[in-house]
């Protein structure tokens, strides 16, 4: 039985997944922390990300660029002038909307409103009575653009100081840093530079947990390619793109692709690709893939007056490399595979029912728990082999609760393995190591825990 979005959200809570930001102080709206065991899924996922398009392949090479960068940039990259979404006001309860996004699920998606005209939005509006979906009114302020980005300034005295914009994307600072990566790794088109960061928007309408946040993580790659060649290219990404998801667990029929068709490509698009995941409240995208022909690397030509073009060694001719950039969230993919793997189920001739997180081996939060059957009599040996796990595993350590109950939270929680150290322990040095899925159990020889749970981990 697959999990309600409200159940995803406390599961998140209680297991020490993702808490409410600043909770003490009442929390900050769109604001969250993850906790223990959601900061180590995290980096599993990027560790996942980073070893499959960056660590372990041959075309792309890894940057981390700053979050703050010259305002210039989002100039020429049309951030400044164009990255705004279409905003209204409810006057009877002052909430904010989306307009698109209202006319999308007033509609329920039957109506993409994604790149209308602010009088097409206000026409439809009016002219269907699309009421305020909080307080069921009809009575809208005019739409207006809002743009996304933070401002902020750099300047110690007052009247030196410059207005700077916190990234919306990690893109532009790839594109910035293309010439010199591309001298200092060698590297010969084709070839793609991937970075994982920080990213920030001022979201009008925030929601479905941490789906969409003001502040978030991407991991994007930017693959420069020979003009010519980038649709092939853009085929590729997007099936290695799909590949590395199934790879990851995720079933297939959860995912779906959605071309964009030419009619709605941003102008600067000669191709793109969404890969929806079906979530609680529906698909939505999780994963963007895009032909951005030479747009960025030209308008940052023209505007830092820097040469960009690239001398290609095999055909002796300059020219601006194509781009094609599969972005995805981190917090979208963390979601995913939460909604994905997270079932309850009925424990096997009982009556009983257990919260699963059925998670892949290399992702889940912990490989194995070590758990003293009774802390007063098993603590110290348990401590050796905690000690001792610690440098070849992802290890925690549970002494709270019966045996039953812990063994309940790591099944919560996904860990694969528990290893229980009891009596028997003490008296020949076996312990009981137990498996997540079945719920079998092995005895084992302390001797050979590390060889038999690295096969495990690796079968």
């Amino acid at each position: 039985m697959k999990l309600t979005m409200e159940q995803l959200v406390n599961y998140s809570k209680q297991y020490g997944f993702v808490y409410q930001g600043s909770e003490i102080y009442g929390g900050l709206a769109n604001s969250w922390d993850y906790g223990p065991v959601g900061v180590a899924l995290k980096q599993n996922l990027k560790d996942a990300w980073w070893k499959a398009f960056i660590s372990q392949n041959k075309y792309n090479v890894g940057l981390d660029s700053g979050i703050i960068i010259h305002s210039d940039a989002w100039v020429a990259s049309g951030h400044v002038g164009g990255f705004q979404d279409p905003m209204l006001d409810c006057k009877l309860c002052k909430s904010r909307h989306r307009a698109d996004k209202l006319i999308e699920s007033q509609t329920k998606g039957k109506i993409d409103a994604d790149g209308w005209s602010i009088e097409k939005m206000q026409d439809y509006i009016q002219q269907n009575k699309l009421k305020c979906p909080v307080c069921g009114g009809f009575d809208y302020t005019e739409i207006r653009f809002f743009n996304l980005m933070f401002k902020t300034h750099i300047g110690v005295l007052e009247e030196q100081k410059n207005e700077v914009y916190l990234r919306p994307e990690t893109a532009q600072g790839i594109f910035l840093d293309y010439k010199n990566v591309q001298r200092t790794s060698r590297k010969k088109v084709p070839f793609g530079i991937g970075q994982i960061g920080k990213a920030f928007r001022n979201e009008i309408t925030p929601g479905n947990f941490i789906f969409r946040v003001r502040e978030f993580e991407q991991m994007e790659l930017e693959f420069f390619c020979k003009p010519g060649t980038e649709l092939g290219w853009f085929d590729y990404w997007r099936e290695f793109s799909i590949n590395f998801l199934y790879s990851l667990g995720i079933q297939k029929e959860s995912l779906k692709l959605y071309d964009h068709p030419k009619e709605k490509l941003s102008f600067y698009s000669n191709g793109t690709t969404d890969i929806l995941f079906r979530y609680p409240w529906g698909y939505d995208e999780l994963w963007g893939i895009a032909s951005r022909t030479d747009y960025d690397l030209k308008r940052h030509q023209e505007r830092s007056g820097e040469n960009l073009e690239y001398f290609d060694p095999e055909s002796e001719e300059k020219y601006i490399p194509y781009v094609i950039e599969p972005s995805l969230g981190v917090e979208r993919l963390f979601l995913a595979v939460l909604s994905d793997c997270l079932v309850e189920e009925l424990v096997p001739a009982t009556d009983d029912m257990r919260t699963l997180l059925k998670i892949d081996k290399r992702l889940a939060p912990f490989t194995v728990a070590v758990l003293p059957l009774v802390k007063k009599y098993h603590q110290e040996k348990t401590d050796s082999v905690y000690e001792e796990l610690l440098k070849h595993f992802r290890a925690t350590y549970d002494d709270t609760g019966n045996i039953g109950k812990r063994y309940r939270r790591q099944d919560a929680i996904g860990t694969p393995y528990c290893v229980t150290i009891d009596n028997q322990t003490l008296e020949d040095d076996t312990v009981t190591v137990r498996f997540r899925d079945s719920m079998e159990q092995d005895r084992v020889k302390l001797d050979e825990l590390v060889a038999f749970l690295e096969r495990e981990y690796k079968s």
